[in-house]
């Protein structure tokens, strides 16, 4: 086995309690290179395309990549790879980051192939090459937090990193994510759904054993530019650093990009961000970096609370804006204790967006008269009252009442309404799972690039009208304020970008280290990669094609599992609707959103009317081998 890799994954199988090594197949490895890449082609190959989701025999894959765990900058990543169920034709992906990923290969394991279902709440201890199914019937009910302190005092290991599920993945609420080291999660895709369908409460891990380097020295010259390159002037590491304790929220506010209300209030978005970093500024929010394996820039954070009835709570929460929108601003939230605190008590549930989505569409259509207060199970639904959010919260990890229509998600709960209700839910594919910003600000390129993602709706192509430019794919800037609002470019802008971001996600670091850098495609990731693995002449040129390959690979699962061109349109009406308030004001995406999608189309050479990939491009990109499987 060559350098960068451990040469081993786990397979376990729930259902009859066993578990076993495999070798990591060698003629994947240049080819997908790991994590995202590897994960998606394990799963084509050993998901039958007619199981049903969820069935006790689906597949739950967590795979790391060569750097994962090296000494370059934020080397945590872990990708999560499974049938996505909340578009129900599509493959899903979910990147976990903190100490987990590092952890596992330093037990023994570049990845973990999960298949059945255990009769009894089960976790797993994975430590120096040796793993145990152990019972965690007691644990079963806790939320992400308390698992995660039980099993490290069961286990004896305080070090250990533990991958868990709150109750919302035990009750398969829609989005249930999969939460680690308290700060961190991986979310998108029903990860967590998956994880509790299978009674898997945990993962945890902890070793020393090496990871062997082809070329040590020369890996360690090359992290040590690449984390000066991080700080270039525009790279998003930088600003982040620089940034600080506000995380670039006042950034967010000003451009009107924080969503709420559903979307429908910007400017309520604005309010809630901008009294966030006047929080941190005055004390009234004591705010502690955190970094993540290998992160020189510690964007997660430990929250304390110094005033109202909150105070003296510590919040533990990830970097970025998504989740205090998600879970508060969107349901009319904007006080900066309560937004710390109710975001802290989603990620202990183990929630992702589609509750704080299915919630915000069930406050709007109560305030429009389509939801009366008897089908709300008595609940005055009134926009930012914390008693009646929390009461449907426990309402939806218990599925109970009205609680349990809003546990499937916005699409399924507006169907329950009914009315116009439809036109509200936000979603992408039917999957409320996405990122949540008010994209409809000037940042068209990554609204386009989430519904057209093959892996569901989530950061994979975003263009450069928002992260920042990418110099290495011929943008040595980010779009300019005067053509944010045009449909010129974008697309071939999304497509260059999703080959890069794929890569990175199979390589197994944080986007934020390898986005927008100078050098980090032409000459960074291409001599770390050697460095780390041995390969030889890996090139620019391989590095893009690689990730054509994995985005077509996932293209062909897709169609394969039902998907066609009408999907990649089907975006909420809301999210391409003009803002009535805001920076984007008056300004709507709907009328380029099919233009752009078949330029999209023409770019990656996939036939306009079935969406599927032509043989000359699977050829191209070296996947002979499933033009079978689709013509």
């Amino acid at each position: 086995m060559m350098g960068g890799y451990v040469g081993r994954i786990l397979r376990v199988n729930l259902t009859n309690g066993t578990s076993n090594e495999d070798t990591l197949p060698e003629d994947m490895l240049r080819k997908y290179i790991g994590g995202a890449g590897i994960g998606a082609r394990l799963l084509y190959d050993e998901r039958p395309f007619d199981l049903k989701p969820l069935d006790p025999d689906d597949f739950l894959i967590i795979m790391t990549g060569p750097l994962t765990g090296l000494p370059v900058p934020a080397s945590c990543d872990w990708a999560v790879i499974n049938f996505n169920t909340q578009t129900g034709k599509t493959i899903a992906r979910a990147h976990g980051h903190g100490y987990f990923g590092a952890y596992l290969k330093f037990a023994g394991y570049d990845g973990i192939v999960i298949k059945g279902a255990s009769k009894k709440p089960v976790y797993l201890w994975i430590h120096d090459g040796e793993v145990e199914i152990r019972d965690a019937s007691k644990i079963w009910g806790r939320d992400s937090h308390e698992t995660e302190d039980l099993i490290k005092e069961e286990l004896g290991v305080k070090d250990a990193s533990v991958a868990a599920i709150g109750q919302g993945g035990e009750n398969l609420v829609s989005g249930a994510l999969i939460q680690c080291d308290k700060h961190h999660h991986a979310s998108k895709g029903d990860c967590g759904v998956m994880m509790g369908s299978k009674k898997l409460k945990a993962i945890a891990v902890y070793g020393n054993m090496g990871i062997p380097i082809a070329d040590s020295k020369r890996l360690l010259e090359v992290g040590q530019g690449w984390r000066e390159a991080c700080f270039a002037p525009g790279a998003p590491a930088g600003m982040l650093y620089k940034a600080g304790v506000t995380r670039l929220y006042a950034f967010l506010a000003e451009h009107s990009m924080c969503a709420a209300k559903n979307y429908l209030s910007p400017d309520m978005g604005s309010q809630m961000a901008f009294a966030y970093v006047k929080a941190c500024a005055t004390g009234k929010l004591k705010i502690t970096p955190n970094a993540c394996f290998g992160c020189p820039i510690a964007c997660a954070y430990k929250s304390e609370i110094n005033y109202g009835p909150y105070k003296g709570k510590v919040a533990t929460l990830s970097g970025g804006a998504e989740a205090l929108e998600s879970s508060a601003s969107m349901v009319g939230i904007t006080d900066p204790a309560e937004v710390q605190y109710i975001t802290d008590l989603y990620d202990r549930l183990g929630l992702d967006a589609p509750v704080g989505l299915a919630m915000a569409l069930a406050f709007e259509c109560y305030e429009k008269g389509l939801l009366t207060k008897e089908k709300a199970d008595g609940l005055e639904l009134r926009w930012g009252d914390m008693d009646v959010i929390l009461s449907l919260l426990d309402k939806v990890v218990k599925r109970e009442g009205f609680g349990n229509v809003l546990a499937d998600g916005p699409v399924r709960t507006a169907q329950w309404i009914g009315g116009d209700a439809p036109k509200y839910a936000i979603h992408i594919k039917g999957a409320g799972g996405l990122h949540i910003h008010d994209w409809r600000a000037g940042e068209w390129s990554v609204l386009l690039g989430l519904a057209l993602a093959q892996a569901g709706p989530r950061f994979e192509g975003s263009g450069v009208d928002g992260l920042g430019a990418e110099p290495d794919l011929g943008y040595p800037e980010r779009t300019p304020p005067e053509h944010l609002f045009e449909k010129e470019g974008k697309s071939k802008a999304i497509r260059q970008t999703a080959m890069h971001k794929v890569v990175g996600d199979s390589i197994g670091l944080c986007m934020f280290t390898f986005s927008s850098i100078p050098g980090i495609i032409n000459t960074i990731l291409p001599e770390a990669l050697m460095a780390a693995t041995g390969w030889e002449g890996f090139t620019r040129d391989e590095y893009l094609l690689t990730g054509e390959r994995i985005l077509n690979l996932e293209r062909v699962f897709n169609v394969r599992c039902g998907l066609t061109p009408e999907d990649d349109l089907n975006v909420s009406p809301r999210l391409l609707e003009a803002p009535t308030e805001g920076k984007a004001k008056g300004i709507a995406m709907a009328p380029y959103l099919k233009d752009m999608v078949m330029e999209y189309y023409d770019l990656m050479g996939w036939d306009k009317k079935t969406g599927k990939p032509s043989r000359e491009t699977l050829e191209r990109v070296g996947l002979e081998d499933l033009i079978k499987d689709i013509y």
